[in-house]
């Protein structure tokens, strides 16, 4: 039986092969990445990994939201704050609520459960869709509004978890 350690290790090694991969046939590495984790969801008899909440706000998320943080312009960033803050407050807010009552109501989960489940989907993936529109030609101030929107929706969806759990 593969350990749980060594299952990680085996799928982030999977994950590097698969942005090596990605760059080679010239696709966004975003969409393989989520067509490998479909195809490793669909593999019978794969042991169910379970991480600590703790772990993963300690040791997998700083790494995640560093680069951005880091790359960040904070001059155009003050500059786009009145379109950044509305979509990563608000908008992250109200896709969380609508989807713990559209999970209440559809489903007949617990409100609480909703609220939970909405916090950890609510934030899109602007790592996504900048690598997505990155032989596009986006102007600068859009990438600037999303990779700002970016930092505040992740950060409005953790203390959005937090309140929910």
């Amino acid at each position: 039986m593969v350990e749980e350690t060594e299952l990680i290790l085996i799928c982030l090694v999977a994950v590097a092969l698969l942005a090596i991969v990605a760059r080679k046939i010239r696709i966004p590495y975003p969409i393989l990445l989520t067509c490998g984790g479909v195809v490793l969801a669909l593999i019978p008899g794969l042991p169910a990994i379970h991480l600590e909440p703790q772990l993963v706000f300690n040791l997998f998320l700083p790494p995640l939201l560093y680069p951005a943080a880091v790359f960040t312009s904070w001059r155009d960033f003050r500059a786009n704050l009145r379109s950044i803050l509305p979509m990563a407050i608000v908008l992250v807010l109200l896709t969380m609520t609508a989807t713990a009552y559209l999970f209440h109501n559809v489903v007949g989960l617990p409100l609480a459960v909703g609220f939970v489940f909405g916090a950890i989907i609510s934030p899109p993936d602007a790592v996504a869709a900048l690598a997505v529109t990155q032989n596009l030609r986006v102007p600068r101030k859009i990438i600037v509004i999303l990779e700002g929107e970016s930092l505040i929706n992740d950060a409005t969806s953790f203390i959005s978890f937090r309140f929910a759990v």
